[in-house]
Formats: C-alpha cells, sequence, structure tokens
C-alpha cells in the first residue's frame, strides 16, 4: 500500500488555499505605501483609528446606560406623581387635571373607565418592567395602594401599557414609550474628536518621519558611497541602535576605501614592473635580422603595453576624484561624435547623427563621462560602423542616451556577459580591432558611479542599441 496518498492529498489541499490568498496579498501590497515610514504611519494611524473607535464605543454604550436610568427614574417618578395627584382627585376633576399635567417625554397619560392594557399583548422586557417599579407601587399604604395593576407589552416593540384602578372609580393608563438613545448628542462632540484625530495623526507622522530618518541617512549614504568611495562618514550619533548601524557602515566603508586602495597599489605596483621587462625585450628585438618576426615581436610587446595601460586605468580610475561640475550633456554628446567622426575619416557622414536637444546642463564630472561616452561611441563604431547618438527625457528625475549602430548585434545569452573586464566576443571582435576588452567595463563603472547605468540592446531592424540612462 502506498503511503504518499494522504501527504500528495495534503500538499493538494495547502496548495489549493495558498493560491487565492497571492492575488490577496498583491493587491494589499499595491495599496500599501512603499516607504517604510508610509507603511508605519498607515499601521499605527489605523490602530490609532481601532483605539479610538473602540473606546467612543464603551463611551457610548455607557452613556446610553446613563441616558436609560435617567429615564427610567424620570418616568417611575412622574407616574408615581401623576398617580397620587389623581388619587386625591375627585373622579369627576381627573380629567381636568391630567390634562394640566406636563409629561416627559416618552410618557402618556389618560384617564378612562376601562384598562388600556390588555393581557393579550405579549408581556414586556424585564428593563422596562424595573424601570416602572410596579413592587412599589404595590407595597404602598392602602389608602395609596391601586385596587388593580394590569401590565402589559405593545404591538410596536419598545412600548409599555400599564394601567392602575383606582378605589372608588375609573382607571388611569400610563402608555410608555422608551426614546431612542442618543450616546453621540453633543454640539461639541464631533469638532473636539476631528480635533484629537488630527492631532494624534499630526503627532504620529512626525514620529514616524523622525524615527525613520536614520533609515533615509543610511540609505544616501551608500548611495554615496556607491558613487564616491571617499564619501564623509555618517555620524555616530543618537539613540544606542542607529549609533551602532553608523558605526558599522562607516567600518565597512573603511575597509572598503582600504580594500580598493590596496589592489589600486598592486595593480600600479604588477604595471611598473612589467614595464621595465617589456622595454628589454623591445630592445632585443629591434636586434633582430628577421625583419618580419621583429614586426610580429614588436606588434606583440606593443598590444601588451596597450593592455597594461588599459588595465592600470580601469583599476586606477584616476576620474573617481574628479569632482562634479554643471556640464552641457548635449554639448558633450556632439563632442564625442566630432571626434569620433575626425578619428574615423573613411566613414561617411551619415553614419554620425545626433538627436535631442540643442542645451541640457546637469551636474557630472566631464572627464569621465566623456570617456564613457566615447567608448561606446567607439565600440559602436569599431564593430557597427555607425554611431547615431539620441538624448532625450526618459522620465522625471531621468536622461536617457541611446547609441545605435549597424553592426550584427550582439546574442542575446551575452548582452550582460560583455561588460565583464577583457570579456570579447570572437564572432565579431578580434586583436585587428585593438579592443583590449574593457572599453564596456569601463564606461559602465563610470555611468554607474553617476548613479545610472549602461545596458545592451538589439534592434528589430538590426544592429545593437546601447541605452544610458543618468540622474537629471
Amino acid at each position: 500500500m502506498s503511503t504518499a496518498g494522504p501527504a500528495a492529498t495534503a500538499a493538494a489541499s495547502s496548495a489549493a488555499v495558498a493560491v487565492p490568498l497571492r492575488p490577496r496579498r498583491r493587491l494589499l501590497s499595491r495599496l500599501l505605501p512603499r516607504s517604510l515610514a508610509g507603511r508605519t504611519a498607515v499601521f499605527l494611524l489605523l490602530g490609532l483609528v481601532l483605539v479610538q473607535v473602540a473606546g467612543l464605543t464603551i463611551h457610548a454604550l455607557d452613556r446610553v446606560d446613563l441616558q436609560r436610568f435617567q429615564q427610567a427614574r424620570e418616568i417611575s417618578q412622574r407616574s408615581f406623581a401623576i398617580w397620587r395627584t389623581l388619587l386625591v382627585t375627585p373622579h369627576e376633576r381627573r380629567f381636568m387635571v391630567l390634562a394640566e399635567i406636563d409629561l416627559p417625554p416618552g410618557l402618556r397619560a389618560s384617564y378612562d373607565d376601562d384598562p388600556l392594557a390588555r393581557l393579550s399583548y405579549p408581556p414586556p422586557p424585564p428593563p422596562m418592567l424595573r424601570m416602572l417599579r410596579v413592587e412599589s407601587v404595590m407595597s404602598a399604604p392602602p389608602r395609596l395602594r391601586p385596587r388593580d395593576v394590569i401590565v402589559s407589552g405593545s404591538s410596536r416593540p419598545g412600548v409599555m401599557l400599564a394601567s392602575f384602578r383606582f378605589q372608588d372609580h375609573g382607571w388611569l393608563n400610563l402608555r410608555i414609550e422608551m426614546p431612542p438613545p442618543r450616546p453621540w448628542h453633543s454640539e461639541t462632540f464631533l469638532a473636539a474628536f476631528v480635533l484629537m484625530t488630527l492631532a494624534a495623526a499630526g503627532l504620529t507622522l512626525w514620529a514616524v518621519r523622525r524615527l525613520t530618518r536614520p533609515v533615509r541617512d543610511l540609505a544616501a549614504a551608500a548611495d554615496r558611497l556607491g558613487r564616491d568611495v571617499n564619501a564623509p562618514p555618517l555620524p555616530e550619533n543618537g539613540p544606542s541602535e542607529v549609533a551602532t548601524a553608523a558605526r558599522a557602515f562607516n567600518t565597512m566603508a573603511e575597509r572598503i576605501r582600504r580594500f580598493v586602495g590596496d589592489r589600486t597599489q598592486m595593480v600600479a605596483a604588477i604595471g611598473h614592473d612589467l614595464k621595465t621587462p617589456i622595454t628589454r625585450l623591445k630592445l632585443r628585438a629591434e636586434l633582430l635580422d628577421d625583419d618580419e618576426q621583429r614586426a610580429k615581436i614588436l606588434s606583440d610587446l606593443e598590444e601588451m603595453e596597450a593592455m597594461i595601460g588599459a588595465t592600470l586605468a580601469f583599476a586606477r580610475d584616476d576620474a573617481a576624484a574628479e569632482p562634479s561640475v554643471p556640464l552641457d550633456l548635449a554639448a558633450l554628446c556632439r563632442t564625442v561624435l566630432d571626434e569620433a567622426a575626425d578619428a574615423n575619416p573613411d566613414l561617411p557622414e551619415a553614419a554620425f547623427a545626433y538627436a535631442g536637444p540643442e542645451h541640457l546642463t546637469v551636474r557630472a564630472r566631464p572627464v569621465a563621462l566623456k570617456r564613457a561616452l566615447a567608448n561606446l561611441v567607439g565600440n559602436a563604431l569599431a564593430y557597427g560602423n555607425a554611431a547615431r547618438l539620441e538624448l532625450a527625457q526618459a522620465a522625471p528625475g531621468q536622461l536617457r542616451i541611446a547609441i545605435d549602430d549597424d553592426g550584427p548585434g550582439v546574442p542575446e545569452s551575452e548582452l550582460e556577459a560583455v561588460f565583464q573586464p577583457f570579456r570579447r566576443l570572437e564572432a565579431s571582435r578580434n586583436r585587428e580591432t585593438g579592443g583590449t576588452g574593457l572599453g564596456l567595463t569601463i564606461a559602465r563603472n563610470i555611468l554607474r558611479a553617476h548613479g545610472g547605468d549602461v545596458v545592451l540592446r538589439n534592434r528589430p531592424e538590426g544592429g545593437l542599441r546601447a541605452v544610458v540612462t543618468l540622474p537629471a
């Protein structure tokens, strides 16, 4: 016998239950604010509303009980007062006396020959019986005690009928109707409630913003560290948890700076040490009698020097210390294209094109940004024989630069891999092109240091598109 049946059934049942919950969770995540401060404020305000509703409900119930007690006390006292007044009044004048009595809301009295209460009506609820306190009337002295008392309900809920028979003649008929409770009957209640809610909401929002400020500061510091490894440290003050987090972040930033410095120093030392043997090899190659071999050796040595230089520039990143200044990005794009056209006179003029605004000012590091754009334009010219650049506003606070070429494109699986250092696609790149495999890597590092990025996409009509995004 297989034992997998119950387990499989249970798993299927749990899966069937879990599936409908996913749309609810997605809907809830869409309704909630995206920020931590917003979500915290929403939950705190929701809790505040629930507490206020619970407190006001308790207050309303207490107020209803108090109103019921006051109503019962007034109706009971006025009923007994009517009875005693009519008891000492001759029966022929009871109509006139009863007409002059001011009755409270919910109480109507009449003097008749027959009782108003009928036993055919359902009995009144116990709270209404306690309100009238018939036992107090029946325990009064004989001269004040009614001859008969009939109490019953009515066809309408909340209404009680009571008939008291006089010793000589007639009946005092009372119709008692409980008025609806008014728990919120207050002129200043609504204004006080709104004022209290606004004050509590304002205090909650202020407290949430103050409590989540260290998180925003930490995120801003992390963003600055990603752009500049020498960014100033976070202040290590505030509550103990905040100070501990700031201290840990500053320690991490210091370790990153030390790691980058050690790497740069190591690569610079290696590059410097390699230049000496390369120079000696060049001198020895010049002494060779075979011109063909000498040319090949010198070509390899020059390529090694170019690779070492590019590697040093990539590891050192001299432009990282360059300050950010306002610059005309549109003019910079046109300058890069003009210099690329001068360096490639064999290409037609149509291979170079610019589309976008005449002027667009942004804050950036001019040398570094020009180097990144030059690498992308040079890559498009080397492998696509064209560089059409378009500058536009992509979204609020974001700029977009698209560089198109007419080359064969890049396989979809390699669109991200080509940004790795020294990654070269053999199908379209070879030593004759002079590439070292660092151009795209350097461009992406520079653009990410500016808070942007670059990605590659194959165009449907053919060719490759490099899409650059930068903060406006």
